[in-house]
């Protein structure tokens, strides 16, 4: 299939509306060109650095596939794009990293699959985890607790020895765009997935929301009770950055 960039309005950024089944054929395709592909996903948190950074911005104009990953991004995605909740609903445009992580047994040619981040326990049991989900692949794990120049440099060298062809980089955003910008030109080809939070998610540490909360938009409110301090800020603080951005952005002269 053809990846098409469409515009979100208001926010101002561009993403890759796919369903789970649409991903999974994107990802067959990549991992049978052996390439250096990335996928990202757009949530507020990642639209308000596109906004403030211009690396990260550059990062995520340059990257093969953005995913809408949160709904506030999906529901101006839609309304301006006309989609129509027909025989695909909106909602299943949608796509967190663990939406489409399960479904990864369904990527045709996987057979060797990269896990970075998180803490040791959390990274052995996401490790575990997808072992069981794509059984035929081989994977492999590396903690990515206290990440600093030295874990990068062997993370890097555990890459390249280990040669996968999809991994899954969960070190926080932006650390780990960060990384990929400055590591992508010199790591083995693989597709390149920055999964944030996903690896405590899909081990089981972290409590995901229930699914028809998600589907009402209200995941942040279930994130806001079990991690208010790490989530306050998101919540409340940053829409008001993110809309401080957006006029600027309205109010500078288009080069």
């Amino acid at each position: 299939m053809t990846l098409r960039r469409q515009r979100v309005p208001v926010l101002d950024v561009d993403a890759t509306p796919l369903t789970v089944p649409e991903l999974t054929a994107v990802l067959t395709r990549f991992v049978a060109e052996g390439t250096t592909r990335t996928v990202v996903g757009h949530n507020l948190h990642s639209v308000t650095l596109c906004h403030a950074d211009p690396g990260f911005r550059a990062f995520y104009e340059q990257s093969d596939v953005v995913l809408i990953d949160g709904a506030p991004v999906l529901l101006l995605w839609a309304r301006g794009s006309g989609a129509r909740q027909g025989d695909v609903p909106v909602m299943d445009y949608r796509l967190g990293s663990t939406d489409w992580i399960p479904a990864l047994a369904d990527v045709d040619g996987l057979e060797r699959i990269a896990v970075i981040g998180a803490g040791c326990a959390a990274n052995s049991q996401a490790v575990e985890r997808l072992g069981t989900l794509v059984p035929r692949a081989r994977v492999a794990g590396m903690p990515g607790e206290g990440w600093n120049g030295e874990l990068e440099e062997s993370a890097v060298q555990w890459l390249s020895d280990f040669r996968p062809q999809l991994v899954l980089l969960g070190l926080g955003m932006p650390l780990q765009e960060q990384v990929l910008t400055r590591r992508l030109a010199t790591l083995p080809p693989a597709v390149y997935c920055a999964v944030g939070g996903a690896i405590e998610q899909i081990a089981g540490i972290q409590k995901l929301a229930p699914r028809w909360l998600g589907r009402l938009g209200l995941e942040w409110a279930w994130r806001l009770v079990l991690h208010p301090r790490r989530v306050a800020y998101r919540v409340f603080g940053e829409p008001w950055l993110l809309t401080a951005l957006l006029i600027r952005r309205r109010l500078q002269p288009r080069r």
